[in-house]
């Protein structure tokens, strides 16, 4: 008689596969953790009239704060990975959909080329900046890419590329994490002394925000056109990640065939360009022709909205102040000066467009 395999756990009924019910505890905590975000956000505009912090950024806030006094176990921590990871993928990709062609070709030949020198100067500078404080070589190009291009997806792609070691990753990406969230914070602030419109702030959060979801979040305050106008800036910023992690491969291969005479190895495709980018501008080619009925793009915001939302708890849940802590002053300096570099870099780049 044939073997009858167990069945997967089940909700109300439901067989589900083992791979699910793995990540059901944590997506469900970044849930709460979301809900929580969107009643605190809603409580703010009953009292006030209007919400002095997005439910965007009280999620990272709110995740954040759990996870200083508790550390998720393995149960939860598939589903917040999952949640920081994936779901902020998708959410990416979804966002397409709701970008029109029309809106990149209106950034202009000038802000592009703008934006492009942006990254590659940061890069540079921060590069130089590690260096003249004495990071090793790996860890002071992972916080140059990091805080340059897209804070962990960066660190990430350039990683195995530059083979980095294991705790420089971690250090990197902790203090992306942390400072990612001082940034989200500090762009409507910086703002609104700087006297900016909603073109300048989303400008201004697109050069500067690591993630495009919590560009989203640090564009809020300025409205729907700074959201929309910074979201733009900072995807070109993530579409730099293919050339600069192209670029730094042949390097490292050149580097080592020069030390060991052996052939290295290249960048993997799926480095070169994120699959969400792709998806992102096949979507925007969608919008741009047409092909997107209008109808179901509200129920598709909302949907991105939700997703982001949960994703930005779980990129709070998994900020941890032990791989903080353990990489020292001297890396909290450099990842600070690098921000603070980019972030002038950014102020000088809407003043000579024209765009505050």
């Amino acid at each position: 008689m044939a073997h009858t395999p167990p069945l997967a756990p089940s909700v109300s009924g439901l067989h589900l596969p083992l791979a699910v019910t793995r990540l059901l505890p944590g997506v469900a905590l970044c849930a709460a953790v979301a809900g929580s975000a969107m009643g605190l956000q809603w409580l703010e505009t009953s009292v006030v009239g209007f919400a002095w912090v997005e439910a965007l950024v009280l999620a990272i806030l709110t995740g954040a704060a759990i996870r200083l006094f508790w550390t998720p176990g393995t149960y939860w921590m598939a589903g917040i990975r999952f949640s920081a990871k994936t779901l902020l993928e998708v959410a990416i990709a979804l966002l397409g959909a709701t970008v029109s062609g029309a809106a990149v070709a209106a950034l202009g030949p000038w802000l592009l080329l703008a934006i492009m020198a942006v990254v590659a100067l940061a890069i540079v500078g921060s590069y130089l900046i590690g260096r003249a404080f004495g990071l090793p070589h790996a860890m002071a190009l992972l916080v140059a890419c990091g805080n340059a291009i897209c804070g962990n997806s960066a660190i990430a792609a350039v990683a195995p590329v530059i083979k980095a070691e294991g705790e420089d990753v971690a250090a990197a990406i902790g203090f992306t994490a942390v400072l990612g969230i001082a940034v989200v914070l500090l762009v409507p602030v910086v703002g609104a002394m700087l006297g900016y419109q909603a073109t300048g702030v989303g400008v201004l959060a697109g050069l500067t925000v690591y993630a495009v979801p919590q560009v989203l979040a640090a564009a809020a305050p300025a409205g729907s056109a700074a959201i929309q106008m910074g979201a733009v800036v900072k995807l070109v910023r993530v579409l730099m990640l293919g050339p600069v992690t192209l670029v730094l491969g042949l390097m490292q291969a050149k580097h080592d065939r020069a030390l060991k005479g052996d052939t290295a190895s290249r960048p993997k495709l799926t480095q070169l360009v994120p699959w969400f980018i792709v998806v992102f501008l096949v979507l925007l080619g969608l919008r741009s022709a047409g092909a997107i009925p209008e109808e179901i793009l509200a129920p598709l915001e909302g949907a991105v909205t939700a997703m982001t939302l949960m994703a930005m708890a779980g990129l709070g849940l998994m900020v941890d102040p032990k791989a903080v802590a353990k990489a020292g002053v001297r890396v909290a300096t450099v990842a600070a000066l690098s921000a603070l570099m980019i972030g002038l870099m950014a102020v000088g780049a809407i003043a000579i467009l024209g765009m505050a």
